[in-house]
């Protein structure tokens, strides 16, 4: 098993630029939440850093990783537990500018759940369903539409004509 971390001293690994690391750690991703549904990952999610020193100081990161995420369906409110892979890249090159600077990077301190968090986050699909071709609940009913595809009501009568209803003929 990797060692678990939150945070990482890059300074710690003592690369001359163009040198390069390749770790392999465990991180806590978190819980995430979506239109006040809660979603969970695992305590531990194996990731793979790899951490290059680059000329003039500065680092250039990787991070990948794969990840399952448990919750509610958000089309059958069935369970739920796609796996999504990241892989993620950050520089941080001193004076570089807004662009060549990253936020998880503070002097040789990489905030690593943070970083992993957004990524996995920015990675989610859009949904979190059962599977992908979910048909959801029936809006009328409510009934659960993968257990029943043919689950079909009969059509409401058009309200344009419901005065005609009111007609008496004898």
């Amino acid at each position: 098993m990797a060692a678990r971390a939150d945070s990482f001293d890059l300074g710690g690994l003592k690369l001359t630029p163009g040198e390069g690391r390749r770790l392999d750690l465990d991180i806590a991703l978190g819980d995430f939440a979506f239109s006040d549904e809660r979603y969970s990952t695992p305590a531990a999610v194996p990731i793979r850093l790899d951490v290059s020193r680059m000329v003039g100081g500065g680092y250039s990161l990787r991070l990948r990783f794969e990840s399952q995420i448990s919750g509610p369906c958000m089309r059958c409110l069935e369970a739920a537990a796609p796996v999504t892979s990241v892989d993620a890249r950050e520089i941080d090159q001193p004076g570089g500018g807004e662009e060549m600077t990253s936020p998880y990077v503070d002097g040789d301190e990489l905030n690593l759940r943070a970083w992993a968090h957004d990524a996995y986050a920015l990675a989610l699909p859009a949904q979190v369903l059962c599977r992908p071709d979910c048909l959801g609940l029936c809006p009328q009913c409510g009934a659960n539409l993968n257990a029943d595809p043919e689950h079909a009501h009969e059509a409401a009568p058009d309200q344009r004509w419901a005065k005609l209803r009111e007609l008496k003929l004898e």
